[in-house]
């Protein structure tokens, strides 16, 4: 089985309530406020549902991963909330910092070390994320824009800076 099936991650079509969030998640906004908060309300949630539901799960219908890596300054381990998308049998994470202008630290941080752990309602995989290539990358974000359209709404702003890509794969996937 592949990283996806592996943590039991899947996108559902979001209800209507979950699309305005949704939608109103894209706008410069809602997003700058996300980039804010969401972090906050997610620890919540997870803490209160012991790890089994997240924020952007119930707000907005958009499963949330744990991806932790190691700090590239502090050696430190790290755990950011993210929104994954599957390809294939596997996930791909995009940088775009809710369309924010700065590239987000856990792409810095798997730039330097790309060996990290997913986790998804207590589920935790080891893995090794790489940079996609051009095909990988179109694949990616056609994908992206299927389970999250507020996505190309942060490519268009953030235009000015080079937004990475990663997939995941298993370590020792290349030997």
């Amino acid at each position: 089985m592949g990283i996806a099936a592996d943590l039991g991650y899947q996108h559902r079509p979001p209800n209507p309530a979950q699309r305005a969030i949704q939608s109103m998640a894209g706008t410069r906004a809602g997003s700058w406020v996300f980039s804010k908060s969401l972090r906050h309300l997610d620890d919540v949630v997870s803490r209160l549902s012991r790890g089994q539901r997240s924020a952007p799960g119930m707000l907005a219908g958009l499963p949330v991963l744990d991806l932790t890596t190691t700090g590239r300054r502090s050696g430190q381990r790290r755990t950011t909330h993210l929104i994954s998308i599957p390809i294939g049998d596997t996930l791909a994470l995009l940088g775009t910092n809710f369309g924010q202008p700065r590239t987000p630290a856990w792409v810095l941080n798997l730039e330097a070390d790309p060996r990290a752990t997913v986790a998804y309602r207590g589920t935790s995989l080891d893995v090794v994320a790489r940079r996609t290539d051009d095909a990988e990358r179109a694949r990616v974000l056609a994908s992206a824009a299927e389970v999250y359209a507020g996505y190309l709404k942060y490519l268009e702003r953030i235009s000015n800076r080079e937004v990475r890509i990663f997939v995941l794969d298993r370590p020792g996937a290349d030997d």
